[in-house]
């Protein structure tokens, strides 16, 4: 079987891929290698540059995005039962804006082209339905009406800022209808419609500040997802006080929506990027070839916006990915590279967080020439929030290396945390110091408790504890003790390693932890650690790693050390 070609990264322009599955959520996907593979990569594989494994109805090597000449196209790669776009079966097909293309089965997810500039291709298709309307009403002001679709055609095609695009296609919607004001507003996070740029005749700019818009017209609007048109005398509208007679306000929808799809997204929300919004002080009515131009240019400005959006999340998504990439090596410096040599201690730790950034952290001390310190912690939560919390802890125990007791430490962190209930963050912590004569002193702060592998049999060390951090402010730490022969290995864990699930949804579990412990006990400590970890691996192959994984292995040599 042949292989199949590299693909060269090159700038291909701000083309996107939206993939949009079939249980509704969401992604886009940069289309910035040439051809950009598409298909479903293998266990090992990384051949496609748009992993579908998720669908199994994907073949390996599905379609390839090809960009040449400043064209885009997408080819049948071997999937099977073909691709489609927009419902035509192709096996070599030019892309353009909001494009759907399917894979296989008609229920399968959904792939939506999004690029800088195609959006002028779907004028044609207007003009010549526009033309036959023309010919219908007939008339000079009628092909003075479409000049000014041509020029709008002109206008998408000349690579400018968005924001002069679409103030723009607004003047030409004024010269169409001879409106005397004309808004594009474009929706928030709430679903509220917010002026974003206001013209009037003359190709004039207009405040945004302090403009009152006929909200009765907008309601309508939303409500029938169609052409509103109104004389609306209603003084609570805000229309009389602005002596505005006729309004007319034209939905800016989202790809799916143009490509009708749907009219709602996953949450129920309608997928409504923005209005088209114009009005005037006279009481007159538009004429159908009016709002068919007035239809065209909404469906250009709905693209240019939407295109604008995607391109602008695709970026905001980038940059939040290199800081959270910056945020994982910060992390990862501040955790124990090595672990340095000592008379009476082998130590090994290894953290493996589910995310870029995870909550579980661990630490060794040095308290004294004779007397080494550990600590190992489980922050409730995952990611960003848990891993800030993670550097605080780090900083608090440092404390104890400069003479602070053990369960001040503690007491400072619960009482931090339950102070600050905005925080919303506990821990479970256990802090643990050994000595040249194998006597452990020890904090147990809610911890899982640590295991104890003496003489190939595995125990605990201990059961004695206390409340994680962070949840009573009342909750009492105290230093417990036990005592360590030559030979004793503590085995510290989060509960990433216990709560590991396989693809039925099994966990991993104590019992399974404790056998794999008695096989690999007499191991040295950092391949009892690879073999402990491998165990874990092994059970969960193929499924989800839902936790940040943490371990730490301490051994007692004895006062003499090696």
């Amino acid at each position: 079987m042949s292989c199949p070609e590299p693909a060269v990264k090159q700038p291909v322009g701000e083309a996107v891929l939206e993939v949009v599955y079939a249980g509704g959520a969401c992604q886009s996907v940069p289309v910035d290698h040439s051809p950009f593979r598409i298909g479903a990569n293998r266990a090992g594989e990384h051949d496609n540059h748009l992993d579908l494994s998720s669908d199994k109805r994907i073949s390996r090597h599905s379609a390839a995005v090809i960009c040449s000449d400043g064209e885009f196209r997408v080819e049948d790669a071997g999937q099977r039962l073909g691709i489609f776009v927009n419902g035509e079966k192709v096996e070599s097909r030019a892309l353009h804006e909001g494009d759907v293309i399917t894979l296989g089965a008609a229920d399968s997810l959904r792939l939506i082209f999004h690029c800088e500039g195609a959006t002028a291709d779907a004028i044609p298709g207007l003009l010549s339905r526009l033309d036959q309307a023309a010919s219908r009403e007939g008339g000079e002001r009628e092909l003075q009406q479409l000049s000014v679709l041509l020029e709008a055609t002109a206008l998408l095609q000349a690579h400018l800022p968005v924001r002069e695009v679409l103030a723009a296609m607004l003047d030409r919607a004024i010269e169409v209808t001879d409106a005397e004001r004309g808004l594009l507003l474009e929706s928030d996070a709430t679903g509220d419609f917010l002026p974003v740029i206001a013209r009037k005749q003359g190709r004039q700019s207009l405040p945004v500040e302090g403009i009152v818009l006929s909200r009765k017209v907008i309601d309508q609007l939303l409500r029938i997802k169609s052409h509103s048109e109104a004389a609306d005398p209603d003084s609570a509208s805000g229309v009389v006080i602005q002596q505005r007679q006729t309004a007319v306000a034209i939905p800016l929808f989202t790809s799916q929506r143009r490509s009708g799809e749907t009219t709602t997204s996953a949450s129920g929300v309608p997928l409504v990027l923005g209005v088209l919004y114009l009005d005037s002080c006279r009481v007159r009515a538009f004429s159908h070839l009016q709002h068919k131009i007035l239809d065209a240019l909404a469906t250009e400005a709905a693209s240019v916006l939407d295109s604008a959006r995607l391109v602008k999340r695709e970026r905001e998504r980038r940059k939040l990915v290199h800081e959270l990439s910056i945020a994982r090596e910060i992390q990862q410096a501040l955790l124990p590279k090595s672990f340095g040599r000592h008379a009476h201690l082998e130590v090994t730790g290894a953290n493996r967080p589910c995310l870029a950034v995870g909550g579980d952290y661990f630490d060794l001390l040095e308290l004294a020439p004779d007397r080494t310190g550990f600590v190992i912690a489980d922050v409730c939560g995952k990611g960003l929030s848990a891993a800030l919390l993670t550097g605080m802890l780090q900083f608090a125990f440092s404390g104890i290396a400069l003479g602070q007791a053990a369960p001040l430490v503690f007491h400072n962190i619960n009482r931090f945390l339950c102070t600050h209930a905005e925080v919303r963050r506990s821990a479970t912590i256990f802090f643990g110091a050994i000595d040249r004569t194998g006597q452990l002193e020890f904090v147990n702060a809610g911890h899982i408790p640590p295991l104890l592998v003496r003489d190939g049999q595995v125990g605990v060390v201990s059961e004695a504890g206390s409340w994680p951090v962070g949840f009573f402010q009342s909750a009492q730490y105290e230093t417990h003790r036990a005592s360590l022969q030559p030979g004793d290995t503590v085995i510290l864990i989060t509960d990433g390693i216990t709560e590991a699930v396989n693809r039925a949804e099994e966990l991993f579990g104590p019992e399974r932890l404790l056998r794999s412990v008695e096989r690999h006990a007499g191991k040295p400590v950092d391949e009892l650690q690879a073999s402990i970890l491998a165990d874990v691996e092994e059970f969960s192959r193929g499924a989800h790693q839902a936790d940040d994984i943490t371990l730490l292995v301490v051994r007692y040599l004895g006062h003499r050390g090696r």
